[in-house]
């Protein structure tokens, strides 16, 4: 009894030193604003104000790591296909714009909570040379600098998170949640579809699956949502990760994107097939690739009698189509051609097709759909270079510390992440946010590894 007593004085003086920290300046807020209130009536507000965004700040300090969850579902589901088709077009940029700025709150968040990362490879870096590189060269003629540096902000949100010291339980909590969003997506577009808001299939072609957002955008959160379920899967083999694996692929394959599938099939196979595990025997991983075997030739029968899909529509049709790519490509390479080593400022791919041009009307788009003519486009082959060294610099340094299974298969994403660039927009899109962020994740775990003994 005299110890617990003891121990209870022991701590009164720490608590009431804790509460007198955040009740002193509370009070005193208060009293400001109070004298305020009777002296300077214009400015009563300004002293609550303080107190609210301190408390505000204070919460989302305890809860960063659920807070960077509910972000990271916004932005896979990408909600900004849903208010631009419900509310207006213009919501479509500036829900963009808001996801992207709060996922740079969120890492200066986790900044103040984790400690910050020097993080000397982060494509960022290669991302401002290219900038003050446009900047020294001369950017676009269609481009302003306000754009230039609005499009720099826009490439390197999804690798903020990487100057953050992260703690491995925020890299759990990340990993998990990307293998849940094509699902949660897929689950809230059902119900839009119910009440007549929003379809849950789009015509391209074909019928494709678009849940919340656009059917090429949910294909590239679930190549996230895959390689997050082979991770979970290798780390402790539990048949939960399989089952949502094989949800995921469905789902890919209603998408109708034939890149992703491809790249999804062939980082599983290798995966499945090469990989060893001491939690995930070989006989359990053999037999999804099997099957997966069986499946393809019934697939290509099918193709002849389900044109309703776009997969399977494309498969029987016209299987080597670009879909529109080979019309979009010439305009880009002319302007390389014309600025070959420098390129023309960061934001200058999004400058190379006018918004109400006959080409832009009839893809439906402006983008180059294929990342290393859009930088080549921005910074120039040296850019390029300087860009994807900076990629692989990156990816070897950050995997170098993790367990065998995490950097094999991260490495692989990596790869299909490369071959993916040529064809899609995989750096500007938010699916960008969500791959990088899910890759952050993974990293997050080194440090706990290379202590434990469980590095390669």
């Amino acid at each position: 009894m005299g110890r617990v007593a003891k121990s209870l004085t022991a701590r009164l003086p720490i608590e009431t030193d804790g509460r007198l920290a955040i009740l002193l300046p509370v009070g005193g807020a208060f009293a400001l604003s109070a004298v305020s209130a009777v002296l300077m009536p214009q400015w009563f507000w300004l002293p609550l104000a303080l107190i609210a965004i301190a408390a505000f700040g204070m919460f989302a300090l305890r809860h960063a790591v659920a807070l960077c969850m509910i972000w990271l579902i916004i932005a896979g589901t990408t909600l900004e296909m849903t208010l631009g088709d419900l509310i207006s077009p213009d919501a479509y940029q500036t829900t963009i714009a808001v996801v992207k700025f709060a996922e740079l709150l969120l890492a200066l968040l986790c900044v103040v909570r984790y400690g910050a990362s020097p993080d000397l490879f982060n494509p960022t870096l290669a991302f401002l040379a290219i900038f003050l590189m446009g900047l020294a060269h001369g950017l676009h003629p269609d481009l302003t600098a306000t754009a230039s540096l609005r499009s720099l902000l826009g490439s390197i949100a999804p690798f903020a998170f990487a100057f953050s010291r992260l703690s491995p339980g925020w890299g759990r909590a990340i990993v998990r949640t990307t293998t849940l969003i094509p699902l949660l997506s897929v689950v809230a577009g059902i119900v839009l579809d119910a009440a007549g808001l929003r379809p849950l299939f789009q015509e391209s072609g074909g019928e494709r699956l678009a849940a919340l957002g656009h059917p090429a955008f949910l294909a590239g959160i679930c190549l996230a949502a895959i390689y997050a379920c082979l991770i979970e899967l290798y780390r402790d083999g539990r048949r939960r990760w399989m089952l949502l694996l094989a949800a995921n692929f469905l789902i890919l394959v209603l998408t109708g994107a034939r890149a992703p599938l491809v790249y999804a099939m062939a980082v599983t196979v290798l995966t499945l097939g090469f990989v060893r595990s001491s939690v995930f025997a070989m006989p359990y991983r053999l037999l999804p690739v099997l099957l997966v075997a069986c499946l393809v030739p019934l697939a290509l029968v099918l193709a002849q009698d389900l044109p309703t899909l776009r997969l399977f529509n494309l498969l029987s049709s016209e299987p080597t189509n670009l879909s529109g790519r080979d019309l979009l490509w010439p305009p880009f390479q002319e302007v390389v051609s014309r600025s070959p080593w420098f390129g023309w400022g960061v934001g200058a791919g999004n400058a190379i097709i006018g918004p109400d041009s006959r080409l832009a009307l009839l893809m439906q788009t402006r983008a180059a759909h294929n990342e290393y003519l859009r930088i080549s486009v921005e910074g120039g082959q040296i850019g390029c270079a300087l860009l994807i060294v900076s990629f692989v610099l990156w990816v070897v340094w950050h995997t170098r510390g993790l367990r065998r299974t995490d950097k094999t298969i991260l490495r692989l994403a990596f790869l299909a992440f490369a071959g993916h660039a040529y064809t899609d927009n995989v750096l500007i899109a938010t699916t960008a946010c969500v791959f990088f962020t899910f890759a952050i994740g993974v990293f997050a775990n080194a440090p706990r590894l290379m202590n434990t003994g469980e590095v390669a």
